[in-house]
């Protein structure tokens, strides 16, 4: 039970940025943190390194996975492709006991969106994402895919966090995509289902280059 909860809250931490891109984990602090011994943390950062939430580099232990230009270049390059895929790939493969589980974390996603749950939002539009993956079930994109969400958990934090009537706005319209995408994998519509994605694609992009490009202090005497 201590290494699940060690496991699922490093997670949440990381998506959330409590654990900053690039940071280190330290082994005595955590050890003591969630009274676990060395042996099952270490095989907890094991299954986090193999999912891509950190890196263990050897003799120096192990760092939250970065973000950096590359990084950054990648991921919107590569995003797109890979969730029209995935999309495509899962509006043939759905089962109802998969639709339920979508609906499921949907039925969260949109409850913490009511209450303004900034980390309620990031856990379940990641594991709303996530099952789509699983529903898709291609042991080639996958990988990369859950990679890609990782990034995107992390780079979406002012989406989660609005402050303004068009941020909610946005928000409001990602639930109701999210709705959609159910509808269409039901009805078994690919081509509907890479359409939706590009536009829910869209919408996170604009709200994710705000986290990327903020904009900037005023210069002096303006």
């Amino acid at each position: 039970m201590k290494k699940e909860n060690l496991y699922s809250d490093l997670k949440r931490r990381i998506l959330t940025l409590e654990l900053e891109p690039g940071s280190s984990l330290d082994e005595v602090q955590l050890s003591e943190e969630y009274q676990i011994s060395r042996t099952p943390l270490r095989d907890v950062f094991r299954q986090l390194a193999g999912e891509g939430y950190i890196d263990l580099v050897s003799n120096r232990g192990a760092f939250v996975a970065a973000m950096n230009y590359k990084t950054l270049r990648s991921f919107f390059m590569t995003a797109p492709m890979l969730y029209a895929a995935v999309g495509r790939l899962a509006a043939g493969n759905a089962r109802p006991h998969q639709l339920e589980m979508l609906r499921s974390a949907q039925h969260e996603f949109r409850a913490a969106s009511f209450k303004g749950d900034a980390g309620g939002m990031v856990f379940w539009n990641d594991r709303f994402h996530s099952l789509m993956g699983e529903i898709a079930d291609n042991p080639y994109l996958r990988p990369s895919y859950e990679r890609l969400l990782i990034d995107h958990a992390r780079i979406s934090q002012t989406f989660y966090r609005p402050r303004q009537n068009q941020d909610r706005e946005n928000l409001a319209l990602a639930v109701s995509q999210h709705d959609a995408m159910i509808a269409a994998l039901e009805a078994g519509d690919a081509d509907g289902m890479v359409a939706l994605i590009r536009e829910h694609w869209a919408l996170s992009r604009t709200n994710m280059e705000k986290y990327v490009y903020p904009d900037p202090l005023p210069l002096e005497g303006e």
